[in-house]
C-alpha cells in the first residue's frame, strides 16, 4: 500500500461507519513473510585486531511489515457546509511476529493529523509524512518495501571512527534526518491542482519529539516544499527541504536535500521512474569529526515495473557516491503475484556492495539496513537478501 500525504489519504473515503454527519473508515494492512540476508568480506573489510576473520556470515528470520508496514487506521470528514470539510487519520503501526506496537511503541506512530480540506486546499497539523518521503515512494517501484528498499544505499549507514570526539554514533543518528519519514510537531498545506501541477509545503517544530518551550531554536526543525506535475501517465516533481538538527544531533548545525524524479506509466502498465537526492550534512564543530568532513551524498534511481496478468515484476538499480564516507550501490528484483485486489504474495532479491569506506547494509520493510561499527567489520561489505511473504489489505 502507498503510504500518501494528507491530500492524497482523504480523498475518496468511503463510510463504513456514520456519526453525525462524520463519515469514518477502518482500514488496515497486515504483511508477514521470511527474510535471509548473507554478507560477505574481504580481508580488507575486517578490523585489525578483532575476531572472526573474512568468514561471511547470515542470518534469517520470520518477519512482519516486510513489504509494506502492518497498519491500523481511522480516517474521516465531516462536511462543515460551503464546501468546507474536517479531516483526520489516526494509523498505528504494529507487528504481527510478537505483537508489539510500531514505531518505538506509540500509539498512533504511523500518521496522526487533524485539519481543514476546501477550495483552498487541505491544512493539516500533527504527524506526517514528510513530502520527500511521499514522492519517492512513487518513483521506487519497491516503495521503499522489502530487501529492494531505496534507502538501504541513500544512507551513510554506521561509521569505523570511534567515539572518542568523533562521530560513529551521530553517523547513525543522522541516517533518519537524511532520508527522513515522518515528522512530529508539523504543519502541512497541499494546494488544489492547476492544470495538473500541485505544490505541498511543511513546518516542523521538532522532527522528533515534543517540542520545547523554552528553546525552540535548539530543536530538529523543518522546512520543506514540494512541487509536483501529473498528466495522463507522466508523474515529475522537486523537493527541497532542511532540518536545523539542534540538540537531538549536537554536533549537526543543519541537513539539506533536494530531490528531483520522474516516473512515466504507460498503457500496457509499464511503469519507469528516475531519482536523484543531493543530501549534506553540515557538522557544527568539525574539529571532532577524524579524518572526516560533512557527509555530502549524491544518490541515483532507476526502476521498472511491468503486470502482466497477475503477476507484477520489479526491479531497480540504486547508486549512492558518498565522497569520502564511500560509495555503494545496490541492484534488486522482486515479483508479485496478486491473489484477489486486496490479498498477494512476494518475493524480492537485492545485493548490496559498498566501497571500503561505506557502511550501507541491506533493510527491508520492517529494519534499515547498516553495519554498526564494532561488530568486526571495518567498511566494504557487500551483502545480499531475499524476502518471501504474504499480504492483506482491509
Amino acid at each position: 500500500m502507498q503510504k500518501k500525504l494528507i491530500a492524497l489519504a482523504v480523498a475518496g473515503l468511503a463510510s463504513t461507519a456514520a456519526f453525525a454527519q462524520t463519515n469514518v473508515t477502518i482500514y488496515g494492512l497486515v504483511d508477514y513473510g521470511y527474510s535471509y540476508r548473507f554478507d560477505g568480506r574481504d580481508v580488507n573489510s575486517v578490523v585489525p585486531g578483532r575476531p572472526g576473520g573474512p568468514t561471511p556470515g547470515s542470518a534469517s528470520k520470520l518477519d512482519s511489515g516486510i513489504d509494506a508496514g502492518n497498519r491500523l487506521g481511522f480516517k474521516g470528514t465531516e462536511d462543515l457546509g460551503n464546501g468546507l470539510k474536517a479531516v483526520f487519520l489516526l494509523e498505528q503501526g504494529f507487528n504481527v511476529d510478537d505483537g508489539y506496537s510500531g514505531q518505538g511503541g506509540r500509539l498512533y506512530g504511523r500518521q496522526a493529523y487533524v485539519g481543514l480540506s476546501g477550495g483552498f486546499g487541505t491544512a493539516v497539523g500533527g504527524r506526517l509524512y514528510t513530502p520527500y518521503y511521499t514522492f519517492m515512494l512513487q518513483m521506487d517501484p519497491f516503495a521503499n518495501g522489502t530487501v529492494g528498499a531505496y534507502s538501504n544505499a541513500w544512507r551513510v549507514g554506521a561509521s569505523p571512527v570511534n567515539a572518542n570526539g568523533t562521530i560513529s554514533s551521530t553517523a547513525a543518528a543522522v541516517n533518519g534526518l537524511m532520508d527522513p519519514q515522518r515528522v512530529d510537531n508539523a504543519l502541512a498545506y497541499i494546494s488544489p491542482s492547476f492544470g495538473g501541477f500541485q505544490v505541498t509545503a511543511a513546518f516542523s517544530n521538532n522532527a522528533d519529539g515534543g517540542d520545547s518551550t523554552s528553546n525552540n531554536a535548539q530543536n530538529n526543525s523543518v522546512y520543506a516544499i514540494l512541487g509536483t506535475y501529473t498528466a495522463g501517465g507522466l508523474t515529475v516533481g522537486a523537493n527541497y527541504h532542511m532540518i536545523a538538527a539542534g540538540t537531538n544531533v549536537a554536533v549537526v548545525n543543519d541537513i539539506q536535500n533536494f530531490t528531483a524524479g520522474v516516473a512515466y506509466q504507460f498503457g500496457n502498465g509499464l511503469k519507469l521512474s528516475g531519482a536523484y537526492t543531493w543530501s549534506e550534512t553540515d557538522f557544527n564543530n568539525p574539529n571532532r569529526l577524524t579524518a572526516l568532513d560533512n557527509i555530502k551524498l549524491n544518490n541515483f534511481l532507476v526502476g521498472a515495473s511491468m503486470p502482466f496478468g497477475k503477476f507484477t515484476p520489479k526491479a531497480s538499480y540504486i547508486y549512492s557516491d558518498g565522497d569520502q564516507w564511500g560509495d555503494s550501490q545496490q541492484i534488486a528484483l522482486g515479483l508479485d503475484y496478486n491473489l484477489s485486489k486486496r490479498t498477494k504474495m512476494y518475493t524480492a532479491y537485492s545485493f548490496l556492495d559498498n566501497d571500503d569506506s561505506r557502511f550501507a547494509g541491506v533493510g527491508d520493510g520492517s529494519n534499515v539496513g547498516s553495519y554498526a561499527a564494532g561488530n568486526g567489520y571495518a567498511a566494504g561489505v557487500w551483502q545480499q537478501g531475499f524476502n518471501i511473504g504474504v499480504q492483506h489489505k482491509f
